[in-house]
């Protein structure tokens, strides 16, 4: 009887452990992060932003529930698998993209600096991508 209590004990500590932690799951903060958002800051061209975007705006569309993202660099279609927790977030070379030829440097731009993120916060509408606490890309949600 003891060694019952004792392990059905253990189990639940095991999953509620699991529960706190497990951050791939979109269970645990990132939430905020669910939904479209479209950029509108982007570090560090030397090209004004209406001159990397002049038509259309990247976006990224994020879904915490089945851990991926996708969006549209304004050019070419772009997915993968969100790697984040409620801070840290990262972006591998691995993703499944179209491949137009695009015009211009914006998707350029965008794609290398998408790269270097390794942050990112949620406050008031607004999500920003940064590189060890330094602001790269923002973006406003679409609603």
């Amino acid at each position: 009887m003891k060694q019952t209590i004792v392990i059905a004990i253990a189990a639940f500590v095991f999953l509620a452990a699991c529960k706190s932690t497990n951050v791939s799951n979109g269970k645990t903060g990132q939430s905020e992060l669910n939904g479209t958002w479209q950029l509108e800051y982007i570090s560090g061209p030397r090209i004004a932003f209406g001159g990397l975007y002049p038509d259309k705006r990247p976006v990224i569309t994020f879904n915490t529930t089945d851990s991926s993202f996708s969006g549209n660099t304004s050019c070419n279609s772009y997915r993968g698998k969100l790697q984040a927790d409620d801070r840290k977030i990262f972006f591998s070379d691995d993703m499944i993209m179209t491949r137009m030829a695009c015009p211009g440097e914006g998707e350029r731009v965008f794609l290398n600096t998408l790269r270097k993120i390794n942050q990112y916060s949620v406050q008031d509408g607004t999500l920003t991508f940064m590189m060890d606490d330094t602001p790269m890309l923002r973006f406003v949600k679409e609603q």
